[in-house]
């Protein structure tokens, strides 16, 4: 099958031709209609998670899945040939990945069935962003009425954090590059939601101080100086960080800091996919490429907003 690979890392990925994998006890083998590209893949490629993680040469790329069952495992329950689902690959291995034309993925956990109403380009941009957006918010346990600010909200867990947030009625201030990516978070959610742009490249304090002159309640850290948006926080306030904040970093004994990894259970997977059926979540595909040249996509990553989408063909 053709997969996006590395022989090694630090590399560049790409386009080859692997072995089609087997479903093991447990597992679905899914003919992947689409996937994404996301920040972990980036960190894979560039020899981060060495001794973190076991790597499995040559290494196929990719998390996030939509796709059709084609092959059970022994003893899976609950799933049948032909069905369509979705959802991010959780091995505590890299090497098989899902920017592929298949993949293996445990029937337990991280998948869930597609529903109808949405498009395969779209569920398979949305595990392991939407997981991660809410983690996120429940880590901060945002409330209605609260003000949040969402640190990196023109990447793909922002453009979905700020649909979350405004959706359970918090005042959002979201940062974004002036210009087509400050637009973009800008158009993310209805005129009802009270959303706030603020220009990340300047005097960040100042803005966000203009708008909420106590602080904010909680923050949400997927980009930028994680110390100084907990320094924004009023006290008492929150910040959830999935890339790497942790308590030590922060001074402020009134502040709590929740380090996040993403937890894409069935149950989260599944109200995801149910809310972006319905259009009340936006999934924020904004290009897509066909898997020949996933390359381009990675390539195209760093200064595209929202998600950028791998498809079969």
């Amino acid at each position: 099958m053709r997969a996006v690979t590395l022989d090694s890392v630090p590399a560049t990925p790409a386009v080859t031709e692997v072995d089609t994998p087997r479903p093991e006890a447990g597992e679905l083998l899914v003919k992947v209609d689409a996937a994404s590209v996301n920040g972990f893949d980036l960190a894979v490629t560039a020899g981060y998670l060495q001794g973190m993680m076991e790597h499995r040469f040559p290494l196929v790329l990719g998390k996030d899945f939509a796709g059709t069952v084609e092959a059970l495992g022994d003893g899976v329950e609950g799933f049948a040939v032909g069905d369509a689902v979705f959802g991010a690959v959780m091995k505590p291995f890299l090497g098989t990945g899902s920017l592929a034309e298949y993949v293996t993925v445990s029937a337990g956990y991280g998948v869930a069935p597609l529903p109808a109403g949405l498009a395969a380009a779209d569920a398979g941009a949305l595990a392991v962003a939407g997981a991660t957006a809410v983690d996120s918010l429940n880590a901060v346990a945002l409330a209605e009425g609260e003000t949040v600010l969402i640190s990196g909200a023109g990447g793909g867990v922002g453009s979905l954090a700020v649909q979350l947030a405004a959706a359970r009625g918090a005042r959002v201030i979201a940062t974004a590059r002036p210009g087509a990516q400050a637009d973009f978070v800008g158009g993310l959610t209805g005129t009802d939601a009270e959303v706030h742009v603020v220009d990340f490249t300047g005097d960040l304090e100042a803005q966000v101080r203009a708008i909420a002159p106590e602080g904010v309640d909680a923050a949400l850290h997927l980009a930028g100086d994680g110390p100084q948006l907990a320094g924004l926080l009023r006290a008492g306030g929150r910040i959830a960080s999935p890339v790497g904040l942790t308590p030590d970093a922060v001074k402020d004994e009134d502040v709590t800091v929740h380090p996040i990894m993403a937890d894409p259970n069935a149950s989260t997977l599944t109200s995801l996919a149910e809310q972006a059926a319905s259009g009340s979540l936006r999934v924020p595909v904004t290009a897509t490429y066909p898997l020949e040249q996933a390359t381009e996509a990675f390539a195209a990553f760093a200064g595209t907003p929202g998600k950028v989408v791998v498809t079969r063909s």
